[in-house]
């Protein structure tokens, strides 16, 4: 086990690289465990407008829109915004939909409620279609509401919602989208980096992820790969002056700087973070752990009695909802902080009307550190026998 919960100051001032804490180990959603390499690659100072850390964002650029599958010979571009991934998911609401528009937001958990609350402060004319935490986004009531109301210009829709682990089907919603000539937003803040999206595949016209998730980087800032043609309809929209998407690229494109002071040492992590994710051999390679790691991780809980939130079609393999199990010994505060003691951190539920926790599977881990999490679950509920159906 990697944790040992020891603190020292012994050697500060003594070597470059201080490991002053031994890490627990995060089965998140983000912020996620990150590997030795990335974190020493924010151990330096450099300035934001020193050419090297200029072509270290150009680089930057250029690698997400790899990552994605587009480029921009291909009529892309790659938009980097200081802040979490709601500042970037903010930055795009409030910055790409006219004062006429109107925007359709699909809500199946927490975050698609988010994006809803973004328009609703910015005063954005909006449609909120409901449905079921457990239940995708489908296209028949997608399709019926771009039926009746005209209105409608944009179309929002969370990718993996983390409230469950849901996977909702973008390609599906992107072509009905196109059909109906509406754009199309996609908040892949917890999928991009592990889920192969055909941007033009799927008609997504402005994709928005962070760098604490599936690229394994640390928090600090997020970013939006969009359609040109869609980014520069943009131009005079925007309700802020910090989150104006046009603005920033504007800016990266023009002299390769940034408006406002950048993360710099953030994004030197995640400059090494893609590094380690082609050598992983890119997305592909990526989501064939995580998946292992999801793998495991459903088969040793189940086997252990516990119960998964969603059907076997619906979830995917970045985080992972179960039921509290039926008995009366068990207290979720109680067997987080037990885990967390021990060296790993899970994540409590979002969903609104049933108890639930979550379990990650994406970050620096692997199935060994998998299966170190399942024997510090089996051994607090060897106490107690817990019972109940899987989903398969």
């Amino acid at each position: 086990m990697r944790y040992s919960g020891s603190f020292s100051l012994r050697n500060l001032g003594k070597s470059p690289v201080m490991q002053l804490f031994s890490d627990k180990l995060l089965f998140t959603p983000g912020p996620l465990s990150t590997s030795k390499t990335v974190k020493a690659a924010m151990l330096r100072d450099l300035g934001s407008r020193d050419t090297e850390f200029i072509s270290r964002i150009s680089y930057i650029r250029e690698k997400l829109l790899e990552t994605a599958g587009v480029s921009k010979e291909g009529g892309y571009e790659a938009v980097i915004i200081q802040g979490s991934g709601t500042f970037g998911i903010e930055s795009v609401i409030s910055s790409v939909i006219p004062r006429d528009g109107h925007l359709l937001v699909l809500i199946n958990g927490a975050y698609g409620e988010r994006i809803s609350g973004i328009a609703a402060v910015h005063g954005i004319p909006q449609t909120r279609l409901v449905y079921a935490e457990n239940e995708i986004t489908g296209t028949a009531p997608l399709r019926a509401q771009l039926e009746k109301n005209a209105a409608i210009t944009h179309v929002a829709v969370i990718h993996c919602e983390t409230t469950t682990g849901i996977i909702n089907p973008i390609e599906e919603i992107g072509k009905l989208c196109a059909a109906y000539g509406k754009t199309f937003i996609v908040d892949a803040m917890s999928s991009f980096g592990a889920y192969p999206v055909d941007m033009p595949e799927a008609r997504i016209d402005f994709l928005i992820s962070s760098s604490n998730k599936c690229i394994e980087g640390v928090p600090g800032f997020s970013f939006v790969i969009a359609r040109r043609d869609s980014l520069e309809l943009a131009e005079g929209r925007a309700r802020t002056l910090s989150l104006d998407l046009y603005a920033q690229w504007k800016g990266l494109e023009t002299d390769g700087q940034f408006r406002f002071t950048p993360p710099v040492q953030v994004l030197l992590a995640f400059a090494r973070a893609l590094h380690e994710l082609e050598a992983e051999g890119g997305v592909k390679g990526r989501a064939a752990r995580y998946a292992r790691n999801n793998e495991v991780l459903l088969k040793g809980m189940q086997e252990l009695g516990f119960r998964v939130y969603l059907d076997p079609e619906h979830r995917g393999y970045i985080i992972t909802s179960f039921y509290y199990p039926d008995h009366p010994d068990f207290n979720f505060r109680d067997f987080y902080g037990a885990l967390s003691q021990r060296g790993f951190v899970i994540y409590p539920g979002k969903l609104g009307k049933t108890d639930c926790f979550r379990i990650g599977n994406i970050g620096h881990i692997t199935e060994t550190d998998i299966r170190e999490l399942l024997r510090a679950v089996r051994d607090l509920v060897s106490g107690y026998a817990i019972t109940g159906k899987t989903n398969e």
